[in-house]
């Protein structure tokens, strides 16, 4: 069943068309990555469908609902959560604070105190860092506290936007892992990574993106197998069974 449908998509800044007929689906379940160099569109199709940016034309249903005019506070009520590139925790707030901001907008009527204790059995090293400023985290704990912080409002689909930017390869092999948990437990992922091994590696499909189109899609395996794109957008060779 289709979770997430875009059809058509076009986002402009000015006179420059950033995403240009933008056509993808995420079902239920999956783990579907938006692989590209930086400035292909990734990061800009994320804001487009979280409602931070509005489209010049095309359409975004989440669970059969349009949400291309919708704003974004009720996006992310409708059960969408985006944790953006660079982390952007509240540096002088706690790990705690910083969690329960972002279950703000949280419809589940699951108790906060129940969803933070969920939240800090998948990210151990926060529990004993509660009370501390999240400025003072390390980078890989403030990237598991952004994450922490979208999964505290319960959301359908979490979209997640280069998360293994600047992290020690430690910190994102514990990344793929984590999202390998969540799919098991029922959540959907939109992951956007130039990283491709990381990329390849932890979703079930993946979009290749350039200059605000996609080239390509299909499985890792099936997009591994295609020297040319590996060469021209992809620049590594990435084994999906890593």
């Amino acid at each position: 069943m289709s979770l997430l449908q875009v059809q058509a998509l076009e986002v402009s800044y000015g006179p420059v068309l950033a995403l240009r007929g933008i056509d993808l689906e995420v079902a239920a379940g999956e783990i579907v990555g938006l692989v590209g160099a930086n400035g292909a569109g990734k990061s800009t199709l994320l804001r487009a469908i979280s409602g931070l940016v509005k489209p010049r034309g095309g359409s975004i249903q989440f669970s059969r609902i349009e949400l291309a005019a919708m704003a974004s506070t009720r996006i992310v009520g409708s059960g969408i959560a985006h944790v953006p590139e660079g982390r952007r925790v509240w540096p002088d707030m706690s790990v705690a604070e910083n969690l329960q901001l972002g279950g703000v907008r949280c419809s589940n009527a699951e108790k906060e105190s129940d969803r933070l204790e969920s939240v800090l059995g998948l990210f151990p090293e926060l529990r004993s860092r509660v009370k501390q400023k999240a400025g003072t985290l390390s980078g890989g704990e403030q990237q598991m506290l952004a994450i922490g912080r979208g999964l505290m409002s319960r959301p359908k689909l979490l979209m997640l936007d280069e998360p293994s930017l600047g992290l020690a390869p430690v910190v994102v092999q514990r990344l793929k892992d984590l999202f390998r948990t969540l799919r098991s437990d029922g959540l959907t992922i939109l992951l956007s990574e130039q990283n491709a091994r990381l990329a390849l590696g932890a979703t079930d499909r993946a979009y290749v993106l350039a200059e605000g189109r996609i080239l390509a899609s299909g499985t890792p395996r099936e997009l591994m197998n295609n020297a040319d794109l590996i060469s021209a957008y992809l620049g590594e060779r990435a084994d999906p069974a890593v």
